[in-house]
């Protein structure tokens, strides 16, 4: 994940980024996570989705490169901003809902899997997830990045042993049906050994 650490390419994505944003996806959240709500981004790369976040819940941002974290801070210095690895999500607050868009992709299966069960352990009873992929098969490498594609089937199977998934549905981010979003609320005490 190299590329997200050197500020030359951080600027690069925050450029060829700028007219994207999650709001489709926030306002699908908005139906199963009340305003007001603690969230936890992972992977909040520019602040795009941050800022739109933050019009309606309590926002932590977080994430895994310092030139990322600078930029963050430096634009939104009333803002929370956590280093966190997406695997791991080192922190001891706990939050109301976590939301991703098109960062998960970046773990290879396993992973994700531990990814899930960490985000279990840190959310709030009920509490609600809610992370965008890139729909296919198979992985490759793109800009030095690992990406993971994922069908419907196989993150149900990723998520069922902690998660009641609450919607899980295809859309369009630059072709027809490439995208998967996928929402789940928090299934009650189940030991998760992380």
């Amino acid at each position: 994940m190299d590329y997200y650490k050197t500020k030359d390419s951080v600027e690069e994505y925050i450029r060829l980024a700028k007219d994207v944003n999650g709001s489709q996806l926030i306002e699908k959240l908005k139906k199963f996570l009340p305003g007001s709500s603690t969230l936890l981004e992972i992977g909040s790369g520019p602040g795009t989705d941050w800022k739109i976040l933050n019009r309606d819940y309590e926002v932590v941002g977080s994430d895994n490169s310092q030139e990322f974290l600078s930029h963050l801070t430096s634009n939104n210095p009333a803002g929370t901003f956590l280093e966190l690895d997406a695997i791991t999500l080192n922190t001891d607050d706990r939050f109301d809902g976590i939301y991703s868009n098109k960062v998960l992709h970046h773990l290879k299966d396993d992973e994700l899997i531990n990814s899930l069960k960490r985000q279990y352990d840190i959310l709030n009873p009920q509490g609600i997830i809610c992370h965008s992929f890139w729909k296919g098969d198979g992985s490759e490498v793109f800009k030095g990045l690992f990406v993971n594609y994922h069908s419907e089937k196989v993150l149900r199977e990723f998520c069922e042993d902690f998660f009641e998934i609450s919607m899980i549905e295809s859309y369009n981010e630059f072709e027809p049906e490439d995208s998967l979003l996928l929402i789940g609320r928090k299934k009650k005490d189940i030991a998760t050994n992380s």
